[in-house]
């Protein structure tokens, strides 16, 4: 059986091997010369290098630091400066808050001793001027009570007591002085004798319309004014049949005389049980109520 290697014939010897010898590269060996050289070179320029380069970088760092303080200078110094300009305003509002506060102060002193003044002058005014009137009061009211007092000693409706006198020329006479004087004077005289009388008008017959025209007897005029007036009342003198209406001043002014007359017959009949003082007070605020019936006030129902 036939392997698959040759085998050498017999009797001839066997054939030589080649051996392997280690050999180097002419351009490999000139290459690892250069860089050994250039190693070597490194090797002597490296440390030189380095320190320059740290030299650099530290001339670097001192400069900017240098900038960046001379920078924090400037910031610092603005800063101050900037600073310093507000005290100083802060200072002068402060100085200014100060002196306003101060005339505020001042005005406020001032005004209040004004007003102070002016209310003591005031008041002292007003004292004057009551003690003035109490004085004349007392003086008319002294007179009045006295002449009062001696009426009332002999109540009469006398008009020529000095009382009565004074109170016709002043209340009675003023009041029932209308401008239909013929008619006013029989007003008067019935009111002195106590026949007058005043009763409403009905509904009915209040007019619609009011008419410039002076009608007497109707219920759109006043008889006694002789003024275009809504007449709600009308009087009867005596036992006349005849009617006046008249409007609701004229009849204030009317039943103001009559409720003064109407008190002096009860304390002429004896029905008033009172002292003089209270007597007096009453006849004062009627005499009051006629005064104003004569200038237009009186209770709207009139």
């Amino acid at each position: 059986m036939c392997s698959g290697q040759p085998h050498p014939d017999e009797g001839h010897p066997p054939p030589l091997e080649a051996v392997p010898v280690p050999w180097k590269s002419t351009v490999s060996c000139k290459n690892h010369r250069e860089s050994s050289v250039g190693e070597e070179t490194q090797g002597e320029e490296g440390p030189a290098a380095t320190q320059l380069d740290v030299s650099r970088l530290r001339s670097s760092s001192m400069e900017i630091r240098e900038k960046g303080s001379e920078f924090l200078k400037e910031e610092l110094h603005k800063a101050q400066k900037e600073l310093k300009l507000k005290d100083e305003e802060c200072e002068r509002l402060s100085k200014v808050r100060e002196q306003l506060e101060r005339e505020l102060e001042e005005l406020t002193a001032s005004l209040f001793e004004e007003a102070h003044k002016m209310v003591r002058e005031a008041n002292m005014k007003q004292a004057a001027s009551e003690k003035q009137l109490k004085e004349a009061r007392g003086k008319v009211d002294t007179t009045l009570f006295a002449e009062f007092q001696a009426w009332r000693e002999s109540p009469t409706l006398d008009k020529t007591s000095p009382f009565l006198e004074r109170v016709y020329r002043e209340d009675v006479s003023p009041c029932l002085d209308f401008t239909m004087q013929e008619l006013s004077a029989l007003v008067r005289a019935a009111v002195e004798d106590n026949t007058l009388t005043i009763e409403p008008v009905a509904s009915q017959t209040l007019p619609t319309v009011k008419v410039a025209a002076v009608e007497y007897g109707s219920t759109n005029t006043c008889a006694l004014s002789g003024l275009s007036r809504t007449c709600r009342h009308r009087i009867r003198l005596g036992d006349s049949e005849s009617h006046y209406y008249i409007s609701p001043s004229s009849r204030a002014r009317i039943t103001a005389v009559c409720n003064f007359f109407t008190y002096i017959r009860y304390i002429q009949q004896g029905l008033v049980r009172q002292d003089a003082e209270p007597m007096f007070w009453e006849i004062t605020r009627l005499r009051k109520e006629m005064s104003l019936a004569k200038l237009g006030f009186f209770p709207q129902e009139a």
